[in-house]
């Protein structure tokens, strides 16, 4: 009879999986309060003997790609993400808020491929997911639904059924039997995504996992499951409004840099396959502290609407609100427009929204956020059918960006008459347009001509 294991316990952050043989109320690793979870581990384990099988090393030129074999959803918003689809033998993880659609998603994605699809659910019974198929009219032959949480049932059903995508709803629900920690513990997290990655490569197995997220917006679990995997997808949005951002956050077989826009129905999610219409949509014409520009996301370029409001403070400390945009880059705007335009902001309230929801992390959208800023705080409005693109430095120059053509032609496309953009991207411009293109130097320069 062999020797018995035994087993200790040991205390992991589950921010970055710091371990310590005590609780700590503060990760010295990562700063973070209360993310210390007990993990029970095993101690005497046996030691590593030497492989003495046949081992499979390649020339590089003998290997096949694995770009041909891509499985495409059909819906194009997801597979541009994905960088094209799913990759056979490649893990997927999904997160995203409570209710933001990541089942429905998942759900219509699996209805669209022509091979065998099985839908493993944690959290609901067969009849819900019934429900929810009725009511996104979701009929397939090679749609499997396997309620279960044991792992080992889960990867048995996978080998009889050999299909090419397999859901998991939700990984935090998912255990295997032979450790003892509770499901959603980061030991079982961590094991059961280890043993679906064994799984996906050995089978050539597609394996999209769903993942809950914390309060501050990071998927649940530890930071290594995010290193484990090949690509992970965020779901981004608000539950109480329609449209729902997918943005890759890591990705292997892709860009990281492309996203993809949907809008909530009740028949379930649909693609919105012109985005920039959908985010002017709404715009007040003739306001003061709006401005338009253009933004590239991947390789698709978006315009997008830039709302500023400046009002006078009553304290001493002047509020500085930024949504969708970073808030230490606005207090840097904010500086250069005080010390490179004259205007005084030190003493006034500076609230800053991208409309639509959308998050921007580029610096072609400085020269817009300056010019809203400069229109809410004087009350003039923005010339009409105006678009502003450009970085703006800290000596208030105007900076050349990428993508320039591709950004006028979205601006173009949708009936903008004139466009103010860097100097130095009119030396490289070799498009023919109908729209007045406006180059400038300084952000002085460019709030004079943009501001009536």
């Amino acid at each position: 009879m062999g020797q018995m294991s035994k087993t200790r316990i040991k205390y992991i952050c589950s921010n970055c999986g710091y371990e310590s043989l005590r609780w700590l109320g503060k990760c010295p690793e990562c700063d973070s309060w209360n993310t210390f979870t007990e993990e029970i581990i095993e101690t005497n384990k046996r030691k590593p003997t030497a492989y003495k099988g046949i081992l499979n090393i390649k020339k590089i030129d003998e290997i096949e790609g694995v770009e041909k074999n891509r499985i495409t959803t059909g819906i194009g918003e997801l597979d541009r993400v994905l960088g094209g689809g799913f990759i056979p033998g490649s893990v997927i993880l999904l997160g995203g808020d409570p209710g933001i659609g990541k089942s429905t998603l998942a759900m219509q994605a699996a209805s669209r491929i022509n091979d065998k699809v099985l839908y493993v659910t944690g959290e609901e019974s067969t009849a819900q997911i019934k429900s929810r198929a009725e009511r996104l009219k979701i009929k397939s032959d090679n749609f499997f639904v396997l309620s279960e949480t044991d792992l080992n049932i889960i990867i048995a059903s996978i080998n009889s059924l050999a299909p090419s995508l397999v859901i998991i709803d939700s990984i935090q629900t998912m255990y295997r039997s032979d450790l003892d920690n509770s499901p959603g513990t980061i030991t079982q997290i961590r094991e059961c995504t280890s043993q679906l990655m064994e799984m996906a490569k050995r089978n050539q197995v597609s394996v999209l996992i769903v993942g809950h997220v914390t309060k501050e917006g990071f998927i649940a679990g530890p930071k290594v499951l995010e290193h484990m995997v090949d690509t992970v997808i965020q779901f981004e949005g608000e539950a109480h409004h329609s449209f729902r951002i997918l943005r890759a956050e890591k990705n292997r077989f892709g860009s990281t840099n492309e996203i993809g826009i949907f809008e909530m129905h009740e028949e379930g999610l649909t693609e919105v396959k012109n985005p920039s219409e959908l985010f002017l949509s709404e715009r007040e014409k003739d306001i003061s502290g709006s401005a338009i520009t253009a933004s590239i996301e991947g390789t698709r370029p978006i315009l997008l609407e830039v709302q500023a409001l400046v009002t006078p403070s009553s304290f001493g400390n002047p509020q500085r609100v930024a949504t969708g945009f970073d808030y230490r880059r606005l207090s840097i705007l904010l500086a250069v427009l005080e010390k490179r335009s004259g205007l005084r902001l030190s003493a006034s309230n500076v609230f800053l929204n991208m409309a639509g929801g959308v998050k921007i992390t580029e610096p072609a959208v400085d020269l817009a956020v300056c010019c809203s800023i400069a229109s809410s705080l004087t009350d003039k409005v923005v010339a009409g059918k105006t678009v502003l693109i450009g970085e703006v430095g800290l000596g208030g120059e105007v900076r050349s960006v990428g993508h320039i053509e591709k950004r006028i032609q979205e601006a173009q496309k949708l009936g903008f008459e004139k466009i103010i953009i860097p100097q130095n991207n009119m030396k490289s411009l070799k498009i023919n347009s109908s729209m007045k293109i406006l180059g400038v130097e300084s952000l002085t320069e460019a709030i004079n001509n943009a501001i009536k």
